[in-house]
This record gives C-alpha cells, structure tokens and sequence, in this order.
C-alpha cells in the first residue's frame, strides 16, 4: 500500500447523493491503520471570525476576507471538533507536519492567532474529519469511488471553496464525467 498522506482525494461522479458528492479531501494519515483526511470544498455557512465569538475566544483578532474565513465542514466524523490545516509554524501544541509546506493542528491557540501577525500564512478552518478504518480507503480506490492526485498549494490554499472540486478533476487532463463507474475485468 503506498501513502496518500498529502495527496488529495476527488470524489468520483459515482459518489453522487451522498454526504461525499463533488468532494474534495486532503489526506492527513493514510497507513496501515486507515485513513483520516478533511474535506476542504465545502463551507458550513459560518466565518472563522463567528466561530471564535462561539468559542469565547475573546483575544483572538479579527480574521479578513479570504478563502481562509470560511469553516468547511471536514468531514462526517467528530463534528464538534476542529482542526487547522496551515502552512508549517512550530509554535502550536498538538500540531502534526504532514509535509514540508503543510501541518495540521487541533489545539485552540492557533486559532486565537488568526487574523494577527503570528498566524499561519494559509489555513483552513474544519470541523469533523472523514476517516477509513484499515485497508477501507484502498477498497473504495479499487471501487473507484475516488481519484487521488498530488496536492498542490494553489489547490489547497488559493482556489475558491467551490471551484476545488472542478479545479482538481481539470488538473487530471480530461473530463472526469468521461469516466465510468464500473470496473472492467480482462
């Protein structure tokens, strides 16, 4: 099994009417464990800076305009909890470098740092997660449910929420709708 960590995952035509449907996921863990990654196109219609007036999280600073402003939901598993994924910075607990340009922190005082000089200079706001228990995720790949391709930074962090889906299936070279569902057997 060779490691999605870093990669994203698009969700295949073939995922349609479900909670995954025209998503995109980062991968964070893929091993022989399973698999933990976050949906980074869709917003739950509340900005970082309401999510912090929730959380009393009274000396955070105010966060502008941005694609970063919006929460995505990341995921149907654990929703009550969030997670930031930003651009490396070593000062934050419970924070995971999953590759040289990202990391992927769960405590609150990276988010009392949005918006200020400290913050990440990219970041995403999630709450919950997607996860696959062990050799799950393969199994869906075989079923092919998802595309995995190589992240980049202006997919993760510069393209507009509801464009990433369209975005990543373009950066494949043809048209995803192309593709059929059903696995062949030679």
């Amino acid at each position: 099994m060779d490691s999605l960590q870093n990669h994203l995952l698009i969700a295949m035509p073939s995922l349609h009417d479900t909670f995954f449907e025209r998503s995109v996921i980062y991968i964070c863990e893929h091993d022989e464990k399973g698999a933990m990654g976050l949906m980074i196109n869709r917003p739950i219609g509340v900005d970082v800076n309401e999510l912090l007036k929730q959380m009393s999280l009274d000396e955070a600073n105010q966060v502008s305009e941005s694609i970063g402003s919006q929460v995505l939901v990341g995921g149907p598993v654990g929703q009550e909890k969030g997670f930031v994924l930003h651009t490396p910075q070593s000062q934050w607990s419970n924070s995971l470098q999953i590759s040289d340009e990202v990391m992927l922190t769960t405590s609150r005082d990276v988010l009392t740092s949005l918006g200020g000089h400290q913050a990440p200079e990219h970041f995403i706001v999630a709450l919950g997660y997607a996860g696959w228990g062990r050799n799950q995720l393969d199994q869906e790949l075989a079923e092919n449910s998802w595309l995995a391709i190589p992240v980049t930074h202006e997919l993760l962090f510069d393209t507009q929420h509801d464009e990433r889906w369209q975005a990543a299936t373009k950066s494949l070279g043809f048209d995803v709708w192309q593709l059929s569902s059903q696995t062949g057997h030679a």
